[in-house]
């Protein structure tokens, strides 16, 4: 495999980093999944061996865990974003999480998802008080939309907040 331009491959004399001293840098900076490490380090220029194998021994140690990347994911998602559950299946899918670990950490954290719509929606409808409730009911509908709610869902929780009738959304 021929490194890209400007990038050394593992064992080259101007690479200051092996591919285990890499992952463990991109490790310090935030947890990842392995999918997100595998793709890093090949694109850092390392032979597909080396990173397969590197990877196995974080795993070994725990430094890498899907499992463990997705419910810390999904517990800070569903948490403090108070996103919906198809957002967050598209994040973890989305960094290569096994359909497996992703549907545990949704069990364990997701919820109640008009609940968790609900309390968003009210909590930003204080931010629009000085619309008109038509702009502001589009709006909450729309942040709502964009944070994963199916439409049935963020559009009941931007009335609810809202106060609207049903007949005026």
């Amino acid at each position: 495999m021929a490194a890209r331009p400007g990038r050394r491959p593992s064992g080259s004399k101007g690479n200051p980093k092996s591919c285990h001293e890499r992952a463990l840098g991109l490790l310090a900076v935030r947890q990842r999944s392995r999918r997100e490490l595998e793709l890093r380090l090949l694109g850092a220029g390392f032979p597909e061996a080396e990173v397969t194998e590197v990877l196995g021994r974080l795993e070994a140690v725990g430094l890498v865990d899907d499992r463990a990347f997705a419910r810390s994911l999904a517990e800070q998602a569903f948490g403090n974003r108070r996103a919906g559950e198809r957002s967050v299946r598209a994040a973890l899918a989305g960094k290569g999480v096994a359909a497996e670990a992703v549907a545990a950490a949704i069990e364990e954290f997701g919820g109640d998802e008009d609940d968790r719509a609900l309390e968003l929606a009210r909590a930003r409808a204080t931010r629009l008080v000085s619309l008109p409730r038509e702009r502001a009911y589009t709006r909450l509908v729309g942040l709502l939309a964009r944070r994963g709610y199916p439409h049935s869902v963020a559009r009941e929780a931007a009335r609810r907040a809202l106060e609207v009738d049903s007949t005026d959304g």
